[in-house]
């Protein structure tokens, strides 16, 4: 009777994957980001820069200050979810090289023009790993001071620099702008919005990817963002509107992200390595953040001490990227950088 029932069980096991692997009614399309015709001029200051790694490639952009001869700071800026280089980084890029700092931006692996397949995989460990790699390729240029290097990363990779910088003591500070630094916490957010099946249904769709890919047949996505109600990996009040306007000039970002990046480790658990940083912290906080936990902040700063300076702002996590907001909270980094350089 017990070997009946496990075949039974086995069999229907077998059923449900063959269902979540196969079946067409799984694909999932996403709503298209508006975007303007590209006629945005390039900086004379910027320079498209390749930057190996494993058996691919980062691709960035660095920004040098013009008519300056000596080594200079730099200012290393990581993306948000699924952010490309060619949307927001560079209003902040051109900000601190107007105060004479170098900035180099970048797409992770399997973003933007990088390399790296399949396409839109999201993994927080090699996102760290390409900070590494661009960190070392920053120290190895003759017109960057490698001694004064600022990590600043924004929203869902607000914790990188942080991770960073607790292994490297040569970081000379830290930017994190409206930072996600309590996974547990910003999944509960999501839990008491969306219900567990919401939480099923992203873990069936990762499973079809999975499978997927271990038969080599194409890869399965999920919309990036999306609207309340619709099902995307953000779809938080006022996220998809955001994002429109926000990525509006990219040529590059996608709307979709690859579904087994819900099954991978996203790197270290950040409270537990932030004792180790000894470099000055700035972490700029949304107060009215619906995106990721708007007091996890709090724990961080307290681990770091005298170490942390928290700037809050009475806004929305998409607010502080554009407009007032956007000025004010770049005038306060420009003063944090002249005081750790």
């Amino acid at each position: 009777m017990a070997i009946q029932i496990s075949i039974i069980v086995f069999g229907l096991i077998l059923c449900y994957l063959a269902v979540v692997v196969f079946s067409p009614f799984l694909a999932v399309e996403a709503e298209d980001i508006n975007r303007k015709s590209k006629d945005k001029s390039i900086p004379t200051c910027r320079q498209n820069i390749s930057i190996p790694i494993d058996n691919t490639f980062i691709s960035g952009w660095l920004y040098l200050p013009e008519d300056v001869v000596e080594p200079v700071p730099c200012v290393v800026l990581s993306n948000g979810f699924c952010g490309t280089k060619d949307a927001v980084l560079e209003d902040y890029a051109l900000r601190f090289i107007g105060a004479g700092v170098a900035a180099i931006t970048y797409d992770y692996r399997y973003f933007g023009e990088s390399g790296g397949e399949p396409r839109q995989l999201c993994n927080g460990i090699k996102q760290m790993e390409d900070l590494r790699t661009v960190i070392d390729y920053a120290r190895n240029q003759e017109r960057i001071d490698g001694n004064k290097i600022v990590l600043w990363s924004t929203s869902a990779a607000g914790r990188y620099g942080i991770i960073i910088a607790a292994k490297d003591e040569k970081i000379a500070g830290v930017i994190s702008q409206c930072p996600s630094l309590d996974h547990g916490k910003d999944d509960k957010l999501i839990l008491k919005r969306e219900g567990i099946g919401y939480f099923f249904k992203l873990f069936m769709h990762a499973q079809r990817d999975k499978g997927r890919s271990r038969l080599g047949l194409s890869t399965h996505f999920i919309p990036a963002v999306g609207k309340p109600g619709s099902f995307a990996l953000l779809n938080a009040p006022g996220a998809f509107e955001s994002y429109q306007s926000l990525m509006s000039e990219s040529q590059h970002f996608i709307n979709k992200i690859c579904a087994r990046s819900m099954l991978m480790m996203q790197g270290p658990d950040v409270t537990k390595v932030a004792e180790n940083v000894n470099c000055p912290v700035l972490i700029l906080v949304c107060e009215n953040d619906t995106t990721v936990y708007q007091d996890s902040y709090i724990k961080i700063a307290g681990i770091l001490g005298k170490k942390a300076t928290v700037i809050k702002y009475p806004v929305s996590h998409f607010d502080i990227y554009r407009g007032a907001v956007f000025d004010k909270a770049v005038d306060a980094q420009l003063n944090f950088l002249k005081q750790v350089l």
